[in-house]
């Protein structure tokens, strides 16, 4: 095939499955809700079960349900009745995927799941089928076609079963009223978790390590202190410690082109005033938005007074994994 006969067949494929996507949302209805209401009461974990490619999208589906709150399990259901049924106790909620809705490794499990009286919210293709006839709830995830040019190869079946536990999941989701911290705090590893977890106080530098001086100070102090701190920087406070403006390298060097005389210079004279600040319990995600936004390399950590409590430097968002 030629680039413009593959890029063809893709083209029909993605469009195949954004439109069995689409077309979800038109079937939305009470059952929906019902599946949500039954996976909010839930007071054990979401059994999420399929065979195959269902199943492998079961385990995703799994994934996002643990990952925003719900404990969730993938059980196997031809190894469930070799013994793995035992993941099914009272209290757990199963969902199970199956376009046919007769996936006969699926449908050998149906008894039991109902003998431990748990209910069974089902996303099939069929609901005149086995597992819907069965289920509490059955959502119809349905497709006009396959992407597939062979039509029983699962692919528009499977994104929209796959969609449709997203659905689930971020409906559920906001009926529990999932914040960015909980989310945070399950997701502890990797650029996601620092991202939600750190916050400024946590990489900012304080203590002996703040570059300050006076607004009455002369330049050569602020040279000094800018020098000897290694931020780049110094932040520049009155008489009664309250921030004032804040002296930068780029401060330096414009500074140097105005005024021959700049080391016996006041640093009134060439801080620039009313600088970028941050609070110290923002989330450092924000001082790096607040950075980018103003093409600026550090920020001033302030207190409610109004006094420098440190500052925070590109270099220490970078160090951390921040950006």
């Amino acid at each position: 095939m030629d680039a413009l006969r593959l890029q063809a067949v893709a083209a029909r494929v993605l469009r195949i499955e954004g439109e069995a996507v689409a077309a979800l949302a038109d079937r939305l209805d009470g059952r929906f809700a019902r599946a949500v209401e039954l996976l909010h009461a839930c007071r054990g974990r979401v059994v999420v079960t399929g065979m195959g490619k269902s199943g492998y999208i079961a385990q995703k589906i799994a994934a996002t349900f643990s990952s925003t709150g719900t404990p969730a399990l993938f059980l196997h259901p031809a190894e469930g009745v070799h013994g793995d049924l035992g993941m099914v106790v009272r209290g757990d909620v199963v969902v199970a995927i199956s376009n046919s809705g007769e996936t006969e490794e699926l449908v050998s499990i149906l008894p039991h799941i109902k003998r431990f009286g748990v209910p069974l919210i089902s996303l099939v293709g069929n609901l005149q089928s086995t597992l819907a006839r069965e289920s509490d709830v059955a959502l119809d995830v349905s497709v006009k076609e396959e992407a597939c040019p062979l039509n029983p190869a699962p692919t528009a079946s499977t994104t929209a079963a796959l969609a449709m536990g997203d659905a689930l999941a971020v409906a559920l989701l906001e009926q529990r009223g999932f914040q960015e911290e909980d989310f945070a705090l399950l997701h502890p590893a990797g650029s996601l978790g620092r991202r939600l977890l750190l916050r400024v106080r946590d990489l900012m530098h304080t203590g002996d390590a703040l570059p300050l001086v006076r607004e009455e100070a002369t330049m050569r102090e602020a040279i000094l202190e800018i020098s000897g701190k290694r931020l780049g920087v110094t932040a520049v406070v009155d008489a009664a410690g309250l921030l004032r403006g804040i002296v930068t390298d780029g401060d330096l060097r414009r500074a140097l082109q105005k005024f021959p005389d700049l080391l016996t210079r006041r640093v009134a004279d060439c801080m620039t005033r009313h600088p970028k600040t941050i609070p110290r319990d923002e989330l450092a995600a924000r001082a790096v938005q607040v950075m980018e936004q103003h093409s600026i390399t550090a920020l001033i950590v302030v207190g409610e007074a109004g006094r420098p409590e440190g500052v925070l430097h590109l270099h220490d968002l970078l160090k951390a994994g921040v950006v």
